[in-house]
């Protein structure tokens, strides 16, 4: 089994990929779409992710608003933040 990665590290990839990504953390944290077990499985399937180089790139080289890759293990919990805001919005 591969280790996991450093958590600061992967904390820091999976607020630069929400961000990114236009996924309000601090929004669905507000409106209850998000708690902090919820963050913490973001941070640790961030961390236990292979594509970590390519992630690195992706983010190097697109702007706020882009779509999330489906390469990143978080794909599947930030469209569902992000479809929560819009259904609340």
């Amino acid at each position: 089994m591969k280790p996991l990665g450093d958590r600061k590290r992967h904390y820091w990839l999976a607020q630069r990929m929400a961000k990114t990504t236009g996924t309000d953390l601090v929004g669905a944290y507000a409106e209850g779409d998000l708690v902090q077990e919820q963050w913490a499985n973001v941070v640790e399937a961030c961390r236990s992710c292979e594509w970590v180089k390519g992630c690195e790139r992706w983010l190097a080289d697109h702007e706020t608003g882009s779509e999330v890759p489906g390469n990143c293990p978080n794909c599947g919990a930030f469209m569902r933040i992000k479809q929560a805001a819009v259904e609340e919005g």
